[in-house]
Parts: structure tokens; sequence; C-alpha cells
């Protein structure tokens, strides 16, 4: 059974940095798409980055453009989200997800595997 967990998460200061990672194992990963999206309680799960299999093409939403980068090593089926600059907005829960289509979605019904979210805290 094809799984992704990630890790990574925890509390920190506005304006510290984290680095999530999110390992894929039963599945095949080097040849498809990943995204992360994010979710706060009671609201819909939000896109925040993608980067193609071969990691020449990344989206990022507006909200986190210039502040966090997506990047991939396929020999270690890891993805991974550098987040520098924190601001408390930015607390959610972030899950990381398999594309399930050839081109990159913003849209969580486009992504066919998920982990199980790790929780990022920013304080003020």
């Amino acid at each position: 059974q094809g799984q992704l967990v990630e890790s990574g998460g925890g509390l920190v200061q506005t304006g510290d940095s984290l680095t999530l990672s999110c390992v894929a194992s039963g599945l095949t990963f080097s040849t498809y798409g990943m995204g992360w999206f994010r979710q706060g309680p009671g609201q819909e799960r939000q896109f925040v980055a993608s980067i193609s299999w071969s990691g020449t093409t990344t989206h990022y939403a507006e909200s986190v453009k210039g502040r966090f980068t997506i990047s991939r090593d396929n020999a270690k089926n890891t993805v991974y989200l550098q987040m520098n600059s924190l601001k408390p907005d930015d607390t959610d829960v972030y899950y990381c997800a398999r594309s399930g289509r050839v081109a990159l979605g913003t849209e969580f019904y486009e992504y066919d595997y998920w982990g199980q979210g790790t929780q990022v805290t920013v304080s003020s």
C-alpha cells in the first residue's frame, strides 16, 4: 500500500524557517508531480506549491511566493518544502500529495495520494 509521510512541522516564531519533508513508499514517485497543501480548522484544503516530476517546473500560491521553495530528490523519494519568513497566517496542517494528472494542478481533487499531515504553528 502506497503512502506519503510528512515530517518537520513544529512550533516556531514569526520570521523563523522550517523545512518540511515528505517521503514516499510503496508507490511510484519519480515520474509524478508532487504538491503541498495546507488546511486550517473548518477550512478547505488550500494549494501551497507543486513541482513537476523532473523538478524543473514549480508553482506557488501567491501567499507564499518568494518565501517558500518546493524541491525534490527522486533518489530519496522525497519532496521538501522550505518555508522562510514564516507568519502566523502560515499556521496550518501541511499535507503533501502526489499528482494524479500529467499537468500540475492546484485543486485537491487532482491529487491521488495524500500524507497524514504535519502541524506548523507560527507564534506572533
